[in-house]
C-alpha cells in the first residue's frame, strides 16, 4: 500500500479537454483518478455516467475511483463495473441494502468501497469494515465542487484510521471535499492516505507541484 494516494476529481477537470486532462493528471503524479457520479436526486447535480468512465478506461491505466452519488446504486454497480471501474464507492445513505451491494461489486472483480456524508457518524458503516477496500469520508456536502473543507471530519478520519478491523483489512481511508495543501496535512495528520482533489489541482498553474505539495503532507 502506498503512503498516500493522490486522487484528483475530474468534476474539476476542464470538461472540453477531458482527455487532455486526464494526461495532465497522469504527469502530474496522480495515483487514481476520482469519477463523481451525480445522478440529480440523490444530489442536486447530473454529471457522468458509465458510457464516459468506458471512455476514460481507454485512454488511461491509472486505476478509476468511481464514487456513485446516486438513489438505488445497486441498479447500477454492474454498468460501472462492466466500464473499468477499479474502485467502486457507494453511499450508506443511500437506500439500498449495503453489504449485499459491495458483495456484489466484489463478485464482478472490482474493490468496493463505502461514503459517508459529514454528518453520518463512522459507526454506521462498522459492520462493512471487514468488506471493503476503501471508506471514503466527505469534508463537504456532497453535489458541487468548489465547497469549503470541514475539519471536523477529521474526528471520523481519525476513528476509522485506528478502527481494529483495519488491521486484518487494511482498506483505504479516503478524504474528499475541500482538499488543497493546506488541508491535506490535517487529512494526513488524521490518518488519511488517499486524498480527493479537484479545484486545487486542476486549477493550479502547475498540478504537478500542487500534486507534490499535498503528497508532502
Amino acid at each position: 500500500m502506498a503512503s498516500l494516494v493522490i486522487a484528483p476529481s475530474l468534476l474539476a477537470a476542464d470538461y472540453t479537454r477531458l482527455g487532455d486532462e486526464v494526461h495532465r493528471a497522469e504527469k502530474g503524479g496522480a495515483d487514481w483518478l476520482h469519477v463523481d457520479v451525480m445522478d440529480g436526486h440523490f444530489v442536486p447535480n447530473l454529471t457522468f455516467g458509465p458510457g464516459l468512465v468506458a471512455a476514460i478506461r481507454k485512454i488511461t491505466n491509472l486505476p478509476l475511483d468511481v464514487h456513485l452519488m446516486i438513489e438505488r446504486p445497486d441498479r447500477y454497480v454492474d454498468a460501472f463495473c462492466r466500464a473499468g471501474a477499479h474502485y467502486l464507492t457507494v453511499h450508506a445513505e443511500a437506500p439500498h441494502v449495503m453489504m449485499d451491494t459491495l458483495r456484489r461489486i466484489r463478485d464482478l472483480g472490482v474493490k468496493p468501497g463505502v461514503v459517508l456524508n459529514p454528518s453520518t457518524p463512522a459507526q454506521t458503516v462498522e459492520s462493512c469494515l471487514p468488506l471493503v477496500d476503501v471508506v471514503l469520508c466527505m469534508t463537504v456536502v456532497p453535489g458541487f465542487g468548489g465547497q469549503s473543507f470541514m475539519p471536523g471530519v477529521m474526528e471520523k478520519v481519525r476513528w476509522l484510521a485506528d478502527h481494529p478491523a483495519r488491521k486484518t483489512n487494511p482498506y483505504w481511508v479516503e478524504v474528499d471535499g475541500g482538499v488543497n495543501r493546506e488541508t491535506a496535512r490535517q487529512c494526513v495528520a488524521a490518518g488519511a492516505n488517499a486524498l480527493v482533489a479537484g479545484t486545487a489541482l486542476f486549477g493550479a498553474p502547475d498540478f504537478a507541484a500542487e500534486a507534490a505539495a499535498m503528497r508532502k503532507g
